[in-house]
């Protein structure tokens, strides 16, 4: 009996008593980080380096609250709510646009090979191409793979201040967009304030035609619906318009369509369309108070 306490005590000597467990884990739904994982590391600045980025990005701040001041005084509900014409919200004419946007495969994270790039095309809009493919790494642990996105960087006040769109006065998406055929997947990220809301994201397809022809394409927000990490939520609800972090495309190698993609997009803008009167376009499933998703 002696012997088999001086055996457990060094092996209580040698392992952390974090990797022990006597009773049922508390971390099961804890999100270490907001990346969940699929972290960057970029080299650290040295402090001479930050000290001379932040006088240069001050006068930069600076500007950037008058320009929050002047539009909060000449800001008019009355003249902001007009309905039936569009506000260009992304529009890939102005200088500097595609410094707003972040291009994303499953080939950054050695899970595939898949490739994009985000450009502006021969017309003067966007161009988001590339190749899917879902052929994945095996290692075990990748089961599926062959995806493309693109997102918006986190909007953000002056003074590194972090903040969100604010589409309340809005009920309809519009995008003037020239496709390849393929159906393309709109994401609306809600970021929220707790781990259980970061990967809050609402989707809608855009199906495009594919040929020469540019299209209109005006989708309710009523129609998005709610995931998180790529799983639709048993519990839906509608989209908080004044909660809306980033915007983006996605595109998928399912069902056998590997190969390129192309998707040109002018612009993307918010409109109010009074005829539109439903608020969410899908069943309420009642489920009991403590499930999350399924």
């Amino acid at each position: 009996m002696q012997s088999l306490l001086r055996q457990s005590h060094r092996l209580s000597c040698c392992l952390p008593s974090a990797q022990i467990h006597t009773t049922a884990v508390h971390r099961t739904f804890w999100e270490r980080e907001k990346k969940s994982g699929y972290k960057t590391k970029l080299p650290e600045p040295s402090k001479k380096q930050l000290i001379i980025d932040g006088l240069r990005d001050l006068k930069k701040e600076i500007k950037l609250w008058r320009q929050e001041v002047k539009e909060q005084l000449e800001s008019d509900p009355i003249l902001v709510f007009r309905p039936g014409e569009t506000d260009i919200v992304f529009d890939f004419k102005a200088p500097d646009v595609l410094d707003k946007w972040t291009v994303t495969t499953d080939a950054d994270h050695g899970e595939g090979r898949s490739s994009a790039t985000l450009e502006l095309s021969a017309a003067g809009a966007g161009l988001f191409h590339g190749e899917v493919n879902s052929q994945h790494t095996k290692d075990g642990i990748i089961k599926r793979t062959g995806y493309a996105n693109i997102r918006t960087k986190r909007v953000r006040k002056s003074f590194k201040r972090e903040a969100t769109y604010d589409w309340t006065q809005y009920n309809m998406l519009v995008m003037k967009v020239r496709g390849d055929g393929r159906s393309y997947l709109i994401n609306l990220h809600t970021e929220g304030y707790f781990d259980l809301m970061w990967n809050d994201i609402y989707h809608y397809v855009l199906y495009t035609r594919g040929g020469p022809h540019w299209q209109i394409a005006k989708i309710p927000f009523s129609k998005f619906f709610l995931s998180s990490k790529g799983r639709v939520q048993d519990r839906q609800s509608a989209i908080q318009l004044n909660c809306v972090t980033h915007f983006g495309f996605s595109v998928a190698a399912k069902k056998g369509m590997d190969g390129p993609f192309g998707l040109e997009i002018d612009y993307v803008g918010l409109e109010y369309d009074p005829s539109h009167r439903e608020e969410f376009a899908y069943e309420m499933y009642k489920t009991p108070k403590y499930i999350v998703a399924t």
